[in-house]
């Protein structure tokens, strides 16, 4: 058996990329000596995500993504807030019923989605 402690993100500004999920996620990010990368971490532990500069462009859609839950705001209050911190709106899945979710792009367009919050899905 194995254990996921790393989920690496390929991208072209390894500070700025990891700088907008640092945003996102409140996890405190450490810049590798050259600016090739730069990881976030967990405070008390957990995964990692790490951001590693490469030469080429993003090119197709992702394989794999993130889904987010917010913790201490509703779903449509953290979409504003990842907005203003610089993500786009790729699809909105949102459903009349208050169900869904809404597919974001960070600013070199790798996605996640973010979902409803525990409270809302509780509700």
């Amino acid at each position: 058996m194995n254990e996921i402690r790393t989920i690496t993100v390929d991208c072209a500004d390894a500070a700025a990329v990891a700088r907008f999920w640092e945003t996102v996620l409140g996890w405190p990010v450490a810049l590798g000596p050259d600016g090739s990368d730069a990881l976030l971490s967990k405070r008390g532990g957990g995964r990692n995500l790490l951001f590693q500069r490469v030469p080429e462009p993003k090119r197709v859609k992702n394989r794999v993504h993130l889904d987010l839950g917010p913790t201490d705001r509703i779903r449509d209050q953290e979409v504003e807030r990842l907005q203003a911190a610089g993500a786009s709106v790729v699809a909105d899945q949102r459903l009349p019923d208050g169900k869904g979710w809404v597919v974001m792009a960070d600013p070199e367009g790798n996605e996640f989605c973010v979902e409803r919050s525990a409270a809302e899905r509780a509700g």
